[in-house]
């Protein structure tokens, strides 16, 4: 009986996780906006930076891949999105305040960036089955690009520029 549950379940899983891409939110269209601590209890809204290319990353610190990501975001895009005026929100979710401090210590902020502590309800409004996944809001706080796995830095920097010179 055993046998027969294990191939089930993973089954279901693999459904569940594929079901990531169609979540993702349409061209144009306004995103869900959302207010949350930073881990020094501030309230931040995504809201707050309209004006601004927002590069939206939603991930969590011990997620391997999420690593990798920050990494292409905060040093390989870091110049390109800073030369545009970029802001990074990064919500974290399933992390606790003392596990995102620590990541926030080792890394060199080079671009203007938030880190943001979900409570569930970011991963509820944007549908998150995968992570890490970016969103990237033009000025006018519209979706430009709704991107789940890895994203490389040589697709969002081409993004960036494209909605600079757009702009």
């Amino acid at each position: 009986m055993k046998k027969r549950v294990f191939p089930h379940l993973l089954l279901i899983l693999i459904l569940l996780f594929s079901a990531g891409s169609a979540a993702a939110l349409e061209y144009n269209t306004t995103p869900p906006d959302f207010t949350l601590p930073t881990p020094d209890g501030q309230k931040v809204s995504l809201s707050d930076f309209k004006g601004h290319i927002i590069v939206l990353k939603l991930a969590t610190t011990w997620c391997p891949t999420c690593r990798q990501e920050a990494q292409e975001i905060f040093q390989t895009a870091a110049p390109e999105l800073k030369k545009a005026g970029a802001v990074v929100v990064e919500v974290l979710m399933q992390d606790t305040v003392q596990m995102v401090r620590d990541t926030l210590k080792k890394r060199k902020h080079t671009v203007t960036s938030v880190a943001l502590l979900d409570d569930g309800r970011v991963r509820r409004a944007y549908d998150v089955f995968l992570i890490p996944r970016v969103i990237i809001i033009d000025r006018d706080f519209k979706v430009y690009r709704d991107f789940s796995g890895l994203m490389p830095a040589t697709q969002l920097i081409k993004a960036v520029k494209k909605l600079t010179r757009g702009q």
